[in-house]
């Protein structure tokens, strides 16, 4: 499964560097028309998690989760053909759903090959992702430096096929047995208020995704006396630390209570870094990029706090016969999260300045106080529906 990850995420990573270039420079399409395209198929994406996380409990996930690859693949190949907005948009909408489903289908695989901690699991595929990611952007890198149209088709061609290759690999793993359902509705996952609550929680939390990505960028350049390449150096950084260090922050979460301290801690780090970065602003070079330096590390401390919660909470508050389809709904939380992401943060952090910063990073720190009594309501409810469960056994449906 790892192997499948570093090669998909490896495309992906292709397609988040050099897609834009490639509808703008090669398919030649209005950067305005790309902008539109791209976030109505992230919309669109949002509403995919849940079906697909179901179909994957009642149907077998390693099918399902190697359909979601295909998915990808075929969508990348016909954005090679792509000539006209319209077939770019159906083409970027089936990758996005690709893109945004397949972790939710992955979800019962996860639970079945993680152990006792499949937290922990999805952590080390985490990891690996970010090195696939990493290694994409970098040929990418190599495309937008060449700027022909001929290097960015082959590039896209490319990441078609790790996305083939990616489902190729998933269908030597053991299968995986449908779970049956448990007696009651069928959409558990969307009546279950306190993972609801959760859900909302982790997606406010998960607009950090975009503070490095598109408020620090912005701020940097038009604000502060920090040189250019730091921009990159921002998620380089990021980036090692994220691979060095998330396996290992979450061992240290392995109970729904440790996930909800781990919010806790996030959103204090993320508050500090949102400080630190307020006060670039008029600073010479070197004390700008010895407190830019300290804000990317607190952020980077929030991230995998964040994450190593958010994983811990996502299986650990899920019934184990509907895994897919609350890993959906965790997942369309935290997609609506980074949707939104860059038109809040650059309103409030860009726009407004210092007072921003400190409304965002107040924003997080009050989150990651809230979610501790969120995993309490959860557990409680776990408990009741339990006890109703035992009281009144009836033979479970399909």
């Amino acid at each position: 499964m790892a192997l499948s990850v570093l090669v998909n995420m490896l495309g992906w990573g292709i397609y988040l560097t050099a897609g834009v270039l490639y509808f703008t420079r090669s398919v030649r399409l209005p950067a305005a028309q790309v902008g539109i395209g791209l976030s109505v198929a992230g919309a669109v994406a949002l509403a995919a998690g849940v079906p697909v996380g179901h179909l994957a409990d009642r149907r077998g996930a390693r099918g399902v989760y190697a359909g979601t690859l295909a998915l990808g693949a075929v969508a990348m190949a016909g954005l090679c053909l792509a000539r006209s907005f319209w077939s770019f948009l159906l083409c970027a909408s089936l990758a996005a759903v690709a893109q945004t489903s397949g972790p939710a289908a992955r979800g019962p695989l996860i639970q079945r090959y993680g152990g006792d901690r499949p937290a922990a699991f999805r952590a080390y595929l985490r990891a690996v992702a970010n090195v696939g990611i990493s290694v994409g952007a970098l040929l990418a890198g190599w495309a937008a430096q060449t700027d022909t149209p001929s290097a960015y088709l082959l590039l896209i061609a490319g990441s078609a096929a790790t996305w083939a290759a990616g489902a190729t690999l998933v269908l030597f793993l053991p299968a995986a047995p449908p779970v049956r359902s448990a007696p009651g509705p069928r959409w558990t996952a969307l009546r279950d208020r306190p993972y609801l609550l959760l859900t909302v929680l982790d997606g406010i939390m998960a607009m950090q995704y975009r503070v490095l990505t598109a408020a620090v960028p912005l701020w940097l350049v038009d604000r502060t006396a920090a040189p250019r390449w730091s921009v990159s150096g921002v998620m380089l950084v990021n980036t090692a630390l994220v691979v060095l260090f998330q396996v290992r922050m979450s061992r240290t979460v392995d109970t729904a209570r440790a996930g909800g301290i781990a919010f806790r801690r996030a959103g204090y780090a993320f508050l500090a870094a949102c400080v630190l970065l307020s006060v670039l602003p008029g600073l010479p070079a070197w004390l700008t990029l010895t407190l830019l330096a300290a804000a990317v590390v607190a952020h980077t401390a929030g991230e995998l706090w964040q994450v190593a919660g958010g994983f811990e909470l996502s299986f650990a508050l899920a019934p184990a016969h509907a895994v897919g389809q609350y890993q959906g709904l965790f997942g369309m939380g935290s997609g609506l999260g980074v949707a939104i992401g860059p038109v809040v943060l650059i309103t409030l952090c860009v726009e407004w300045g210092m007072p921003g910063w400190w409304l965002v990073g107040a924003l997080f720190a009050v989150t990651g106080l809230l979610t501790p009594a969120a995993v309490r309501w959860a557990e409680r409810e776990g408990e009741r529906e339990g006890e109703r469960t035992t009281a009144n056994p009836t033979n479970p449906a399909n």
